[in-house]
């Protein structure tokens, strides 16, 4: 399944605001066609808010981002054809209750309906059934998931795969479009050590074949394009402080990515952001002292905005 060429991911003051605050705020990133990015974090940073909004399933707030020469906000359609998701919990989850191979059919289906050009409706159904089964099997061989190795072969419930044959299988689907930039979210989420390895391996391996991917996950690897958001628990401040104005940093002139400039906000959620320097950098995030609302911004965007 290999990409004629990857996209280019390209923010400048890229930001999201829900109801309660800035979900994420001030992004700047400037990656080349075939990248590794990797979004790291923890969950409630506002990482998967920006997964959606750099491939057009959520519209931005402020700033602007170049997916491809397709700029977005005003080109989120655009960026939505050649942008596929991998696994993103509570976007595009499998479904529990079919097999592999249902699985498999029912991507196929779904991407030549609505992804496909028109004319691959109307070619013979003995032509579309042989296109079909060799683009499902091209996307299982790059992905590396072998159907015969499973306990039932095809027929294996998607319900009985492990974390990594259900990632690997969520990938070799969002293939089937040969997509130019490849979006996943919590890579490396119940994953061992060993698992994480090959998790990283495989996107390593589609970024060879071309295609740009974007990763979201709790650790990256070295070698990987980082933005990182951090979320931290509020410093209280005292009478003095609190009227005093926050010192304004400077954005740095030679890296390739920032996270955040400084901004003061009137909401009940405020995200304090600063530059960072070379390729990482952090997003500090205040928050109420109530855990329950951890995710309260992650969530309003995401019933605002809608998803794609």
């Amino acid at each position: 399944m290999d990409s004629p060429h990857g996209a280019a991911v390209k923010a400048e003051d890229f930001g999201l605001k829900g109801p309660r605050g800035w979900v994420f705020r001030g992004v700047g990133i400037d990656a080349a066609p075939g990248s590794l990015i990797a979004v790291e974090g923890p969950s409630g940073s506002g990482r998967t808010c920006l997964l959606l909004a750099l491939t057009g399933r959520m519209k931005p707030t402020e700033g602007h981002a170049e997916i491809g020469r397709h700029r977005l906000p005003k080109k989120m359609a655009a960026v939505r054809r050649i942008a596929a998701l991998g696994p993103v919990p509570g976007v595009n989850d499998l479904d529990q209750a079919l097999t592999v191979a249902e699985q498999l059919r029912e991507g196929a289906l779904l991407q030549r309906r609505y992804d496909g050009p028109l004319r691959s409706l109307l070619r013979p159904r003995g032509e579309r059934r042989t296109s079909t089964a060799a683009r499902i099997e091209a996307a299982l061989a790059a992905v590396g998931l072998d159907l015969a190795a499973l306990p039932k072969g095809p027929r294996t419930s998607v319900r009985d795969l492990e974390r990594l044959e259900s990632v690997r299988l969520s990938v070799a689907i969002a293939l089937l479009g040969a997509p130019r930039l490849l979006a996943l979210d919590d890579l490396d989420l119940k994953l061992s050590d060993t698992e994480r390895a090959e998790a990283w391996e495989l996107l390593r391996s589609i970024t060879a074949r071309g295609t740009t991917v974007l990763a979201v996950c709790s650790q990256a690897p070295a070698d990987a394009v980082i933005l990182r958001t951090v979320a931290e628990e509020p410093i209280e401040a005292s009478a003095e402080e609190s009227t005093e104005e926050r010192p304004v940093l400077p954005r740095p002139t030679g890296s390739k990515i920032t996270w955040g400039v400084p901004a003061d906000t009137d909401t009940e959620t405020d995200t304090e952001t600063g530059a960072g320097t070379g390729t990482k950098s952090d997003t500090k995030t205040d928050k109420k002292t109530d855990k329950k609302t951890d995710t309260k911004g992650d969530d309003d965007a995401l019933a605002e905005a809608g998803r794609a």
